[in-house]
């Protein structure tokens, strides 16, 4: 045999024994997670070390989204996240085909300067914004904590979509102008369409932020209970010696599980969206 069919027939036979063991890494503490939300708390103490329940329960989800407030949470959260998504998209796609496409003085630096936010660490711009939010009224007020995710997420979805647009054939845009579309229309017609693997995977990316993002919701939120996040939710059963681990668990699964969810239903787009602006031609 030689060393080239040797070679290819050792990496068939690994391949599929490094993804099981990547999946199972990966999955196990999901699952040992969801096995014990799913647990009895005297049944944890007897027998700790047990991963598979001896009987099912869904009273710790019962508690935690209704005792604990977590569904109250959870709408606070959703509207926080689609609301910055729908923002941040809104700001970025116009943006990040201008700077892929139109040609104009300083075009280059600000395309650069777009990530500038991100030499700061949060904490830094904490004090300012608390301060500026305060005298605008804004504190404790999820259209501020909105604003401060927006302000997060559209300079690195400008930099993502940029480098997608850019992968657009000019030719089919030259079409659609020659067929009588306006800009505005070629980008609703022809770019929007051809770009959704992009969408989806910066729209994720704002998603995942708005939902679990922590500093900025306990500075705004943390006056005003019945508008916390759920971040803030599971921080406060972390905290707390009386909430049982399984009850901790639920809510964990609680706070995890719309991410998982969105990211299997948009898989192959987002699969193809992170790839996307890679190359170019």
């Amino acid at each position: 045999m030689s060393r080239d069919r040797f070679e290819r027939a050792l990496l068939r036979a690994l391949r599929p024994l490094v993804i099981a063991f990547l999946f199972v890494i990966t999955a196990f503490p999901f699952f040992y997670m969801v096995m014990l939300s799913v647990r009895d708390i005297q049944e944890l103490i007897l027998e700790p070390g047990s991963l598979w329940p001896n009987a099912f329960t869904l009273s710790t989800y019962a508690d935690v989204l209704t005792r604990q407030g977590f569904l109250t949470f959870m709408g606070n959260s959703a509207i926080i996240a689609v609301s910055s998504v729908a923002v941040t998209l809104l700001i970025s796609i116009p943006g990040a085909y201008a700077v892929a496409r139109l040609r104009f003085f300083g075009r280059r630096q600000v395309h650069f300067l777009f990530l500038a936010v991100y030499l700061f660490p949060a904490i830094v711009l904490a004090i300012p914004l608390f301060v500026l939010f305060t005298m605008m009224g804004l504190r404790g007020s999820l259209a501020g904590l909105i604003l401060v995710y927006i302000a997060q997420t559209v300079p690195v979805t400008v930099y993502m979509l940029r480098n997608y647009f850019e992968t657009v054939p000019q030719s089919v845009e030259e079409a659609a102008a020659i067929d009588g579309c306006s800009r505005v229309e070629t980008i609703w017609r022809v770019v929007l369409p051809l770009s959704k693997p992009a969408l989806m995977a910066t729209g994720l990316y704002a998603f995942m932020i708005a939902w679990n993002e922590f500093l900025f919701a306990l500075l705004f939120l943390v006056e005003r209970r019945e508008r916390w996040t759920v971040s803030l939710g599971l921080s406060q059963l972390a905290g707390s010696i009386e909430i049982p681990t399984t009850v901790l668990m639920a809510g964990s699964v609680v706070l995890t599980l719309p991410i998982v969810i969105i990211f299997f239903a948009g898989e192959r787009l987002l699969t193809e969206g992170l790839t996307a602006g890679a190359e170019k031609g």
